[in-house]
């Protein structure tokens, strides 16, 4: 499986040269030092300036250095193996009996995640739950298993911070900007904007489909900041866990709901779904609308098919590390969306809670996530067996990591 991007590189290169660009935008010299070593030898303090980015290195990269690249032998050497090593690699089968197998019947997996930690210089993650998810892309990539990776594309990133003798800490609030990130825009099958639009309230929200290439993983990040949605809106892609209930609750429709219909508009249909942690719980009612609406089937037998292909990986059993929201907040956020799935709101609303019919229980998006996945799993034979706390579900699947 492959998914092209495109983008403009800030400057030209010579002709002989324009692998660069090409390889400044694969994520593999995050984790193989003789890519990341090219360009260091290519500019060594430019290196430093762009703090460890090829993309922000070529963009400043003097246009007399890049001549001086162009023509030597060394240099071109050192690139022509790095291609040919590449190019091995993302042409050999998969070593694996398995993998080989998934690939022939034609298997994808698609990991949802709120955050992918794959480099600082993409500073979309918080911790451990991010780097977990980083590193399966890379080793999905190493294994060659037909996997793709969806998050969200926070624009804001990291404040950046600096310490002042008088007036101590001072932050900075930067934004990002794409055009010198390793990252691209999709081309979709049908040749439109790589859009979608994901209902929220009472309104239809636009996002933006990204690419970032993990390898042979391709990772679609989501993006809200469009001139075309309304400021609020605009927000909801701004920063990994900011704001409050409201913020968050829009940020994991986007993400599941959204995701998906990012994967179906690259053409991509996924036989596996993969939630790591609750964040990603509405990807299971994304799909079970898609299959009321295009088999006819009924709410219940929707959910039993699309089940048996989504996996769910909890990180913290514990309540304070779970995502719950007030019944009132479901209501306004999904109360039409679920009734055009073929489901009775207060049914729905069943689904997420650990006491049904309990006044104002509140609705919890691992407890959904276990509802909506026919196997569930943890980071660790403790998580997997344990009860948590304060009575929040406990759960015995494969005790393993995924």
């Amino acid at each position: 499986m492959r998914v092209f991007g495109t983008h403009a590189p800030a400057t030209p290169l010579p002709e002989n040269l324009q692998p660069l660009d090409d390889l400044a935008r694969d994520l593999r010299w995050t984790w193989r030092p003789s890519l990341r070593a090219i360009y260091q030898s290519l500019d060594a303090e430019g290196w430093e300036r762009a703090q460890g980015n090829p993309v922000a290195l070529l963009a400043d990269c003097p246009r007399e250095r890049l001549a001086k690249a162009a023509s030597d032998p060394a240099f071109l050497a050192q690139l022509a193996a790095i291609l040919a090593e590449l190019g091995l690699e993302n042409d050999a089968p998969p070593a694996h009996p398995e993998i080989r197998a998934m690939r022939q019947r034609g298997d994808l997996v698609a990991y949802f995640s709120a955050e992918f930690g794959l480099t600082e210089v993409l500073p979309i993650y918080a911790g451990g739950l991010g780097v977990l998810a980083g590193d399966h892309l890379k080793s999905a990539s190493d294994l060659g298993l037909p996997l793709v990776g969806v998050g969200l594309f926070y624009g804001r990133g990291y404040f950046h911070q600096a310490l002042h003798p008088a007036e101590g800490q001072r932050e900075a609030d930067v934004a990002l900007d794409p055009d010198r990130l390793p990252m691209s825009v999709p081309r979709t099958p049908a040749g439109v904007a790589p859009v979608v639009t994901v209902p929220i309230a009472d309104r239809e929200v636009r996002v933006l489909i990204r690419l970032v290439t993990v390898g042979r993983v391709p990772l679609l990040l989501l993006d809200t900041n469009l001139p075309e949605n309304d400021a609020d809106d605009r927000e909801i892609t701004a920063r990994l866990y900011g704001g409050d209930q409201n913020m968050r609750i829009r940020q994991e429709i986007v993400l599941g709901i959204g995701g998906l219909r990012a994967l179906e508009a690259l053409g991509l249909r996924p036989t596996i779904r993969h939630l790591n942690e609750g964040h990603a719980a509405f990807v299971g009612l994304e799909r079970i609308r898609q299959m009321v609406a295009e088999e006819g089937l009924s709410f219940s037998d929707a959910r039993e098919r699309a089940a048996a292909g989504t996996v769910f990986t909890t990180h913290t059993p514990v309540p304070a590390g779970i995502d719950r929201f007030s019944p009132t907040l479901i209501e306004r956020y999904l109360g039409g969306f679920v009734r055009g799935a073929g489901l009775e709101f207060d049914d729905f609303l069943r689904l997420g809670q650990e006491a049904p019919g309990k006044p104002d229980e509140p609705f919890s998006m691992a407890v959904l996530a276990l509802r909506l996945s026919g196997h569930a799993n943890a980071v660790s034979r403790l998580h997997a067996a344990s009860r948590g706390g304060s009575g929040w579900v406990c759960f015995r699947s494969s005790p393993t990591t995924t």
